[in-house]
């Protein structure tokens, strides 16, 4: 069974930076594509940046130049390296992992990721 568990969240003013993790199980990590999503109360769940075992890297239009994905395979992590904060990233961020080859053009749908974390908290103020 594949976990995934998120941390780093937390409470920051506009144009700081957070850094999220996300620890995953599984002796085959390096094979999996891994995903960021975000959701807002009242809003649908909305892409962020995904890498996959080959370490490309996609983003959202609106996280490109901001944010940052990176992957340590020795150490099962995930990470989002988000600078330039704004009220607008307030979300709950969570982890995703898609356990079959992702095209480029198919790493931003939802629905190619199979196990999903509950999320870590990010809360930026004006």
């Amino acid at each position: 069974q594949v976990q995934l568990v998120e941390s780093g969240g937390g409470l920051v003013q506009a144009g700081g930076s957070l850094r999220l993790a996300c620890a995953a199980s599984g002796r085959t990590f390096s094979s999996y594509a891994m995903g960021w999503f975000r959701q807002a109360p009242g809003k649908e769940r909305e892409f962020v940046a995904a890498i996959s075992s080959t370490y490309y890297e996609y983003y959202a239009d609106s996280m490109r130049g901001r944010f940052a994905i990176s992957r340590d395979n020795a150490k099962y992590t995930v990470y989002l390296q988000m600078n330039s904060l704004k009220p607008e990233d307030t979300a709950l961020y969570y982890c995703a992992l898609a356990p079959l080859p992702l095209a480029a053009q198919a790493m931003g749908i939802k629905s190619r990721y199979d196990y999903w974390g509950q999320g870590t908290q990010v809360t930026v103020s004006s």
